[in-house]
């Protein structure tokens, strides 16, 4: 793993650790997008449920699916 990260590295004219402080600064943690999707419920009038919350994943999936499984 460390090979690859250094190859995707020197790919980027960077180093591993600011390849990987670009990612975590791009990446939500699953409570930062727990929270934009009770946030973007609530700007809908939409009550955020356990149903909203599946249907939800459930579209995202379905979505990724069409995209070849490449994540959303």
């Amino acid at each position: 793993m460390r090979d690859r990260l250094r190859i995707l590295a020197e790919e980027r004219g960077t180093t591993i650790t600011e390849l990987l402080e670009d990612l975590a600064t791009r990446e939500l943690t699953a409570a930062e997008r727990e929270q934009r999707a009770f946030e973007a419920a609530r700007e809908l009038g939409i009550e955020y449920t356990e149903q909203v919350q599946q249907a939800g994943q459930d579209a995202w999936a379905t979505i990724r699916a069409h995209q070849g499984g490449a994540a959303a």
